[in-house]
């Protein structure tokens, strides 16, 4: 691939894979979930060098930053190549969170929870999604 040749940024998402498909990064930016230099992007928008690329993947805002384009697909070792990983902290510990056991984890033996608890767990829930 030459220097600096832009690249579609649905492909480019999904060549670095961000998205499992192609079909699914083009719907992202659709939806307004894709972001560069401050304007939410079409799929044919291209993408250069040094690009920063924000993807809204609810909770998390991932940033990353385009070190070289690329239209086809890599393997997983030879991303850090193509994209540089900004997203914060604070960030990816939002995942951490959703992922911890705040589903409602009950100890051995507890039972269903009440009422009262199961709206507890939503208001939690729904404030997590909210920040």
């Amino acid at each position: 691939m030459t220097e600096g040749k832009p690249v579609r940024i649905d492909r480019f998402l999904w060549a670095v894979r961000i998205y499992k498909t192609r079909s699914i990064a083009a719907e992202e930016c659709r939806k307004g979930r894709i972001i560069i230099r401050g304007i939410q992007v079409k799929p044919s928008k291209p993408v250069m060098k040094n690009d920063i690329i924000i993807v809204k993947k609810l909770p998390v805002t991932y940033s990353y930053r385009v070190i070289e384009p690329v239209e086809k697909r890599v393997s997983a070792n030879l991303v850090s190549a193509h994209i540089e990983d900004l997203t914060t902290e604070d960030e990816k510990m939002k995942l951490e969170i959703k992922k911890s056991d705040i589903n409602g984890f009950r100890l051995k033996g507890a039972g269903r929870p009440t009422k009262k608890e199961r709206r507890n767990l939503d208001r939690l829930r729904m404030n997590l999604n909210n920040s």
